[in-house]
Parts: C-alpha cells; sequence; structure tokens
C-alpha cells in the first residue's frame, strides 16, 4: 500500500492517470503529453507499474500501457472501510 500512496503523491504520475482512464496508450504518446524527457516519463510509469497502478503489454515495437483497475478499487475499499 505504501508504494501506491507514494505513487500517488507525485502531480506527474496523477496525470498519467487520468490519461489512462481514457484507454490505452504507448509510452510515446504518453510522453508527448508532458514537456518533459521520454526517460523521465519512463521513470514515472516504472514507478506506476512497481505499485501495479499500470500494466505494461509489448505489443510490436511498441509497450502498451493500461490502467489497472483493480488495485484502484483495492485503495478505494480501504479508504471506505477506514472511514467506516
Amino acid at each position: 500500500m505504501n508504494k501506491i500512496f507514494q505513487a500517488l503523491a507525485d502531480p506527474t504520475r496523477r496525470t498519467i492517470l487520468k490519461k489512462l482512464k481514457i484507454g490505452e496508450m504507448t509510452a510515446g504518446q504518453i510522453a508527448a503529453l508532458f514537456d518533459m524527457s521520454k526517460p523521465s516519463i519512463t521513470h514515472h510509469l516504472n514507478i506506476l507499474k512497481n505499485a501495479d497502478l499500470v500494466r505494461s503489454e509489448k505489443q510490436g515495437q511498441y509497450v502498451v500501457y493500461t490502467l489497472n483497475l483493480t488495485t484502484l478499487q483495492d485503495v478505494l475499499t480501504e479508504f471506505y472501510e477506514f472511514t467506516q
């Protein structure tokens, strides 16, 4: 759970998650949304993957990222149970 909160603490990573909510994207498509280097975006994506908030799949020469809704639902459940 700590990895999840650390991943969500960064505004860039939260923006990436919001964009992935719309649908799957390649790393290049994600990088095009930001004014930062591709290695920086890769770093953010790796943190999100390590927190299990996104999943990646190799499709040909591209890596496609998708939102892992299961983990997000688990986090929301934890918050709900905490507030009860």
